[in-house]
Formats: structure tokens, C-alpha cells, sequence
């Protein structure tokens, strides 16, 4: 097996189970929490990390390839970190960071 298959599995795990367990540690001190239970928190967060687990996966091979396309994909990937923080639903952080990242391109190659 290549390094850097290898690599890239390792970096989309580790960042796929960030998604999943750091909503846990950062609301664990919160009222909602009880309310909704383990379980709740846990099927909010599956769509951004499948989300950010398919650009990590469709972006890297790109990124490596061409060096340009780091920062529009480092914008896409704060897009869709906060417009999923403020909205908590999947669809407008999803096509928002989409946006992002083709302004973000169409700027770059632009200057």
C-alpha cells in the first residue's frame, strides 16, 4: 500500500471522528444536551462530518496535484464550519461552502 493512500485514510478518519466526538465534549456542559441525550447530539452531527469527510477525500488528491487549490478549499471547509454552527442544518452550509469555494477559485486564478 503507498504512504500516501495510507495518509489520506488516516487524516479522513481522525477528522471524521473529530466531527463526531468533539460536539459531545463541547456541549457536554450544556442544558440541551439533556434534553436530547447522547443519541441526538450524535445524528446532528453525522451529516456535517459526512460532508467534510467527502471534501477531505475529493480535495486532497486535487490539492496535491495542483497547490493552488488549498486555499479555496481551506475557505470551503470555514464555510461550511460556520454556517453549519449558526444554521445546525446540512443544505444551505453545504452549498454555501460550494460558493465559497468557486469565488474563492474564480478570485484566485483572476490575480
Amino acid at each position: 500500500m503507498r504512504t500516501d493512500v495510507l495518509l489520506l485514510g488516516l487524516l479522513v478518519g481522525l477528522v471524521n471522528y473529530l466531527f463526531r466526538y468533539l460536539p459531545l465534549r463541547v456541549r457536554a456542559g450544556s442544558v440541551r444536551p439533556a434534553k436530547r441525550g447522547v443519541t441526538g447530539i450524535l445524528l446532528d452531527t453525522i451529516g456535517v462530518a459526512s460532508i467534510c469527510a467527502l471534501l477531505v477525500v475529493s480535495s486532497v488528491p486535487e490539492i496535491v496535484h495542483d497547490t493552488r487549490r488549498l486555499l479555496p478549499t481551506l475557505i470551503g471547509f470555514a464555510v461550511l464550519g460556520i454556517s453549519f454552527y449558526k444554521t445546525r442544518s446540512i443544505i444551505i452550509p453545504t452549498l454555501l461552502s460550494a460558493l465559497g469555494y468557486g469565488i474563492a477559485w474564480k478570485l484566485l486564478t483572476v490575480i
